[in-house]
C-alpha cells in the first residue's frame, strides 16, 4: 500500500507548529538584522536568508507537496503575531517566497530532498523577495556595484542558512529519530541528505 502524497492533518499540524517556532526566531531575527546593517557591505544582507529557513526545513521533514507554501505562510503569521516590525507586510512576503520555494520542489516532483534543491529553493525564496523589494522601491535607487553586491550577499545568505544550514539541521534531527514520528528514515532518507 503507497502512502499517500497528499497532506493530512498531522502533516498540516506539524508544519505549522515547525513554522510558528520559525515564526518566533524571525522576530527574533529582527533585531539582529539591524544590528549587522550599520556595518556596511550588505551585512545584512548575509543574514536574511533566515527569513526563508521555515519552507526549506519543513519541507525536508514532511516531504509532501504544498508544505513549503503552508510553513512560509505560517511562519510569517507567526512572526506578524509576535510583533514583526514590518507589520502585515510580513504576510506578504511569507506567500511570495513559500510559492517560489514550492515551485521548485515542484519542478524537482517533490522525490530530490538534497542540499542542491534545498538551495534551489532557498534561492526561488530569494527571487520572492527581491520582487517584492522591487515593488517597494528602495533597490533600483542602489548604484549598480551596489546592487551587485546586495544581491550577491543576500543570495549567499540564503544558500548558506536556507539551503545548507536547513539541511544540516534537519540531517542532525534525523539522526537523533525525532523525525521518524513524522515519518520513518529509510536508507535512501539518509543517503538523500548525504548529497
Amino acid at each position: 500500500m503507497q502512502a499517500s502524497k497528499g497532506l493530512k492533518l498531522a502533516d498540516i499540524l506539524i508544519t505549522v507548529v515547525i513554522s510558528i517556532v520559525f515564526g518566533i526566531v524571525y522576530k527574533l531575527w529582527g533585531p539582529f538584522y539591524y544590528f549587522v546593517k550599520p556595518f556596511g557591505l550588505h551585512i545584512d544582507q548575509l543574514v536574511y536568508g533566515m527569513w526563508f529557513i521555515a519552507a526549506t526545513v519543513a519541507f525536508l521533514i514532511i516531504r509532501k507537496p504544498g508544505v513549503a507554501l503552508l510553513a512560509e505562510i505560517a511562519a510569517s503569521s507567526g512572526e506578524f503575531i509576535a510583533g514583526s516590525e514590518w507589520g502585515l507586510e510580513v504576510l506578504i512576503y511569507g506567500v511570495v517566497q513559500g510559492l517560489l520555494a514550492e515551485i521548485v520542489f515542484a519542478a524537482f516532483r517533490y522525490k530530490r530532498f538534497d542540499v542542491l534543491v534545498v538551495s534551489l529553493a532557498a534561492i526561488g525564496s530569494t527571487i520572492g523577495s527581491l520582487v517584492m523589494d522591487f515593488y517597494k522601491g528602495y533597490i533600483e535607487a542602489l548604484a549598480p556595484w551596489n546592487l551587485a553586491l546586495f544581491l550577491l550577499a543576500r543570495f549567499v545568505g540564503a544558500v548558506l542558512i536556507s539551503g545548507v544550514f536547513a539541511s544540516s539541521l534537519v540531517k542532525a534531527l534525523e539522526a537523533t529519530g525525532v523525525t521518524q514520528m513524522v515519518r520513518s528514515a529509510s536508507k535512501e532518507d539518509y543517503e538523500q541528505l548525504n548529497r
